[in-house]
């Protein structure tokens, strides 16, 4: 295309004396078909551009935004030149485009997340073992993440697996990615926060520390998403290689129960003063229940310490879930006092030994017996299978949230 004659003049930088005529527009690539004159003006320069042309679209696509090969074991794939992998898939403005890894019981869960955004894209790793048992561990591809945002799902569902994991969030910050976040939406030793007898050892301390050394990224140091940890002050225990980023699974709760038929009616209750002080702020808007317990000789009893549960549908609220008892226990008083309908949520149902079975499921008339809904979060993959299609249960995914704070 043509376009209307334009006129360009400069007055070039003083000097005493030029020693060879200037190219003023040498910058311009010699294959976009511009088209000018010029000619030296004393100290200055006059450049007349009688057209511009462009035979053929030029791509000035940002190499930095690449996304490399999609498929997890075509590693061989890296020759493809990156700049025209991101020709194909162009970033766009204001969203960042994310790597995410993920551990083999996290995988359900990452599909979930990479469905909630065209930014994310899913990347797989060859978890092997030797004949001793040892992790034999390759990332594909690993050339093609490079200058990228990268993320791994992790899942510390036992002691067994979490070396691997640890081995594999040690090597991607090294492979020239421009930042690395670490998601685990369970922090397993949150429950072991400090020492109430000499000799205790603290492991949500050890755990924080060794996720502290996570080696730091082109893009500074490691972010970790983790979902409500048992204690806000294990934040103190994180060292400064590492940004910990606290999110909560309670806006999920509020979600669901506006959609309930009798949301009108629904009380929240804290089995302890703990979960009170947690989450009270987030569901400030329903009316509320504390119960606490207390020893009657040598047993402990829960009583309800204030608020009015009867006529109400009362929905028990902790961030986890282990053998169950305390929450038993909560659902016999408030049934006791006169609720017509009880159910749970936690963020982590945990159920150590097939915990969940204690719980039965209320049809309606038996509060006492069975809950009408216990909902848990897929923050625990195992427990996610193990209760599938088994009411009460119900699953609200963190899949969303995940997907929101690798935008961050």
């Amino acid at each position: 295309m043509a376009a209307t004659r334009l006129l360009s003049s400069r007055p070039s930088l003083q000097s005493p004396k030029l020693s060879r005529p200037t190219r003023p527009i040498d910058f311009l690539p010699r294959s976009s078909g511009l088209k000018f004159s010029k000619k030296i003006v004393s100290h200055g320069i006059r450049c007349d551009i009688t057209s511009f042309e462009f035979d053929k679209p030029r791509n000035w696509t940002d190499p930095l935004h690449v996304i490399g090969n999609s498929s997890p074991s075509s590693h061989s794939s890296s020759s493809v030149p990156m700049a025209a992998a991101a020709a194909r898939d162009p970033p766009a403005r204001g969203v960042k485009k994310v790597c995410l890894f993920y551990c083999a019981e996290t995988k359900a869960l990452a599909e979930r997340v990479a469905a909630e955004s065209d930014a994310i894209e899913l990347r797989g790793i060859n978890w092997r073992t030797f004949d001793d048992g040892f992790p034999n561990l390759f990332i594909p591809n690993a050339q093609g993440i490079r200058g990228q945002h990268v993320a791994f799902l992790a899942s510390f569902s036992s002691p067994g697996v979490i070396f691997e994991q640890l081995s594999v969030v040690y090597a991607l910050p090294k492979l020239f990615i421009s930042s690395f976040t670490l998601v685990l939406p369970f922090f397993p030793t949150g429950t072991s926060e400090r020492m109430e007898d000499e000799g205790d050892v603290a492991t949500a301390f050890t755990l924080a520390r060794i996720l502290s050394n996570i080696p730091i990224s082109r893009g500074g140091p490691t972010s970790l998403v983790t979902f409500d940890i048992h204690a806000l002050q294990e934040r103190f225990y994180f060292g400064d290689n590492i940004l910990p980023c606290f999110e909560s699974g309670i806006p999920l709760l509020k979600n669901r129960l506006q959609e309930l038929p009798d949301s009108d009616n629904i009380a929240i209750a804290f089995p302890d003063d703990g979960a009170w002080k947690r989450f009270h702020k987030q569901l400030h808007h329903f009316p509320m229940i504390v119960c606490a317990k207390v020893r009657e000789g040598d047993k402990r009893i829960v009583r309800i310490k204030e608020g009015d549960p009867a006529g109400r549908h009362v929905v028990i609220v902790d961030d986890l879930v282990q053998s169950g008892g305390t929450l038993v226990e909560c659902q016999r008083v408030l049934a006791a006092h006169g609720a017509t309908k009880i159910s749970a949520y936690v963020t982590h149902g945990i159920f150590p030994n097939k915990s969940w079975k204690r719980f039965e499921h209320d049809n309606g008339g038996n509060p006492e017996n069975g809950l009408t809904y216990f909902w848990i979060t897929d923050s625990c993959p195992k427990t996610v299978k193990a209760v599938k299609n088994k009411p009460p249960f119900e699953v609200l995914s963190l899949a969303g949230s995940i997907a929101g704070a690798l935008q961050i």
